[in-house]
């Protein structure tokens, strides 16, 4: 696994583990069921990335919306691809919704609702927050 990948929590917030890619939950959460799909290559450009990596996307992203779909209810869903810091290839999976959405006491507006998500306002979870989250998404998740 690359540095970014350990930097957003890594084991602690696997969701899951495909061929090319991780889902982690998003250890500061902008919405509820934030997440970060990265790539598990040293790749720091999307295009260095393999042929198969792309290929993936298509039923990794199927998964998250599917996913997210049933446990938020998200509106819409934003994948942003925010390389400043974190320089191996990943994107912020964030849904929007209008309101807050809620999971065993864990309650989180989508303060940026309608425009761009407020990355700023993003509650840092506590590790039995992540633990609870990410356990959650992980029962929804699709198997394969």
């Amino acid at each position: 696994m690359n540095q970014t990948i350990a930097k957003f929590g890594h084991p602690a917030t696997l969701i899951r583990d495909y061929a090319h890619w991780v889902v982690l939950l998003r250890p500061a959460q902008p919405t509820l069921g934030s997440l970060i799909l990265a790539a598990k290559s040293d790749a720091t450009a999307f295009p260095e990335l393999p042929a198969e990596a792309f290929a993936e996307l298509a039923a990794i992203t199927r998964d998250i919306e599917t996913v997210l779909a049933g446990a938020v209810r998200h509106a819409r869903m934003n994948y942003l691809m925010l390389m400043m810091v974190d320089p191996h290839v990943h994107f912020h999976v964030i849904p929007r919704y209008e309101g807050v959405r809620a999971r065993n006491g864990i309650e989180i507006a989508d303060s940026g609702w309608p425009k761009p998500p407020g990355l700023a306002e993003a509650r840092a979870l506590e590790p039995d927050e992540i633990d609870e989250l990410r356990d959650w998404l992980k029962t929804l998740w699709p198997s394969g």
